[in-house]
């Protein structure tokens, strides 16, 4: 008899770390291995947030804290939302937690019941399906694709819905995808929502500030919608510090003291020392995340360019985040030598052991017939990877 619970036994492991790991553990066996499957900047904190964290350690900065984060810290982010998107929130409506994963989980914890209905449009991130199913939950996925820059239509949405569903979850700009809904495109899913008031949106924007000229709009900006949606952000990917573990939510109070209950009964206040840090990210210089960002949108150009040259590939034009997410179709069913590449599955790990490059396959994502690679890596990497990627693909038979 297994004494491991049910509720682990259901959850399937991170499809993205796995392949990370699989990557690592053939570099330690001597191959070389360009990893492309990992969401992380390759850029360093910028000095001035590494400068307050010595700070707050060496100011003795290292006692409990409150459970939703420090008073400070939470202005920072009520302000932050008032100058990007100009939403007005109270510093009682933040709640800081270990990462984004965290504070999308708590969300999840505190507001889904057995058998309520989450709408997740497909390509979505790999943990959202999990996250729900430890509430409890269901998934109802709805399917897009490139032709649709994979984004969920309004029709799609109010079909949808049906009287068991809690929540909508977006993610724009996307992971996997980079896509970004448009405010027309907000409007008019909003639209939907309006008609189904038991309705929440969980609106993942760990993303918002690595975009391409396409602005940033939330879903809580359109009318009626800012007491319906919770907002989740971090300071993992626009400031380059996904090790210091920082997220944080913006919620209806109602919802934000559920979280903080849940989060008090579970792992309290986060790292002092990062919510140190992360005051001097929000309310210092953001010139290093513009840089950051720039740089992105040089190496976006550079490998839409070459994905575009391989045969068979289908690639859209992300607008934000630091994803390709090409269809693969054209290569699956073809050979590598005597075993067929049936699936994405296959082909993510056909590029890994015969291209040593780390892919994901879109099927991790609810997207079969595509694969995931993260062009946050350097130029040079970059080039090497898609020639890598090219030559495995023109060996397929």
């Amino acid at each position: 008899m297994s004494q491991i619970s049910d509720r682990l036994l259901s959850l399937s492991e991170s499809a993205t770390l796995a392949m990370t790991q699989k990557s690592r553990d053939l570099q330690a066996q001597g191959f070389d291995i360009i990893n492309l499957s990992i969401g992380e900047p390759d850029f360093n904190t910028p000095e001035h947030v590494k400068e307050a964290a010595i700070k707050a350690i060496q100011n003795n900065q290292t006692h409990y804290p409150p459970v939703p984060g420090y008073p400070e810290l939470r202005k920072a982010i009520v302000a932050r939302m008032k100058n990007a998107l100009g939403l007005d929130y109270k510093p009682e409506q933040v709640v800081v937690s270990a990462g984004g994963k965290h504070s999308l989980v708590n969300v999840i914890l505190a507001t889904i019941n057995r058998g309520d209905e989450v709408v997740l449009p497909a390509p979505y991130w790999v943990t959202y399906t999990e996250q729900v199913k430890l509430a409890e939950g269901k998934s109802v996925i709805v399917k897009t694709g490139i032709e649709q820059d994979f984004k969920m239509t309004a029709a799609q949405l109010e079909a949808a819905i049906t009287d068991k569903t809690r929540m909508l979850i977006l993610c724009s700009p996307s992971n996997p995808t980079g896509s970004m809904y448009s405010r027309e495109e907000l409007e008019s899913l909003a639209a939907v929502l309006r008609k189904h008031p038991q309705v929440l949106v969980l609106s993942d924007e760990i993303y918002d500030m690595i975009s391409y000229g396409q602005k940033h709009v939330s879903m809580a900006q359109m009318d009626g919608m800012q007491d319906r949606t919770i907002v989740a952000n971090g300071m993992s990917k626009g400031y380059a510090m996904t090790g210091w573990r920082m997220g944080y939510i913006c919620a209806p109070l109602d919802i934000a003291k559920a979280v903080n209950k849940l989060q008090g009964q579970m792992t309290s206040g986060i790292s002092t020392i990062t919510q140190a840090a992360s005051i001097a990210a929000l309310t210092g210089s953001d010139e290093p995340s513009r840089k950051m960002t720039a740089e992105f949108k040089k190496r976006r150009d550079i490998v839409k360019a070459l994905l575009d040259a391989i045969p068979g590939l289908k690639v859209n034009l992300p607008a934000g985040a630091f994803y390709f997410f090409p269809n693969v179709e054209a290569f699956l069913g073809k050979k590598a030598g005597d075993k067929v590449i049936a699936n994405s599955s296959d082909l993510a790990m056909y590029l890994l052991t015969e291209g040593h490059v780390a892919t994901v396959a879109g099927s991790a994502f609810g997207a079969e017939g595509y694969i995931r690679l993260s062009y946050a890596t350097s130029e040079e990497k970059l080039r090497e990877a898609i020639r890598r990627i090219a030559e495995a693909l023109a060996n397929l038979k």
